[in-house]
């Protein structure tokens, strides 16, 4: 079974803020599903074969509270943590994170693994949650100079793509999944 976990903030007025990228690589993604809002989980989630796409429905800031959920009832931590049903499993095989970075420029993204939050609220959840760093995380490039300069990290983060930021998410999207996190 393998974890998709999209990250963003729940409620209408942030669906198209950068903050959102998790969720917006998720419906672009998936196309039209029937999220199942699964109060368990405090989460909307889609399955698909063995694997379970996530929207966390708590603030970024808490995104942890419903990733450290969904992987106890399914048994997906490492042994480590004594929780892990797969045998020599590792937690970058079972779970990845797909988020906005604000130190990437717009329209670039990356792959990494057992790396820090570098300080993204919704990844430090996560890590805390979980006590470890080692999952796979999608990291999608929010980074837009002409509106970072202007306004603080917590204020650009909640502001929504312009029509141009928009238009482009697509492609961007579809060249990362290309990648098969």
């Amino acid at each position: 079974m393998r974890l998709i976990v999209g990250l963003g903030n729940p409620g209408e007025k942030y669906y198209f803020t950068r903050h959102n990228a998790g969720w917006l690589a998720l419906d672009h993604w998936l196309g039209e599903v029937s999220w199942t809002n699964s109060k368990r989980f405090n989460a909307l989630t889609y399955q698909d074969g063995d694997c379970i796409y996530v929207k966390p429905l708590t603030f970024m800031n808490e995104s942890g509270q419903a990733v450290r959920k969904i992987m106890d009832y399914y048994g997906l931590l490492p042994r480590s943590l004594a929780i892990l049903h797969k045998k020599d499993a590792a937690l970058s095989d079972v779970l990845a994170v797909v988020h906005d970075d604000l130190d990437i420029e717009f329209g670039a993204w990356r792959l990494a693994t057992d790396s820090s939050s570098a300080g993204h609220r919704g990844v430090q959840s996560i890590i805390d949650c979980l006590k470890t760093k080692k999952f796979t995380r999608l990291r999608l490039g929010i980074k837009n100079d002409l509106l970072r300069n202007k306004i603080p990290a917590d204020k650009f983060v909640l502001q929504n793509f312009n029509s141009q930021e928009k238009s482009a998410l697509p492609e961007i999207f579809t060249a990362a999944y290309l990648k098969k996190i």
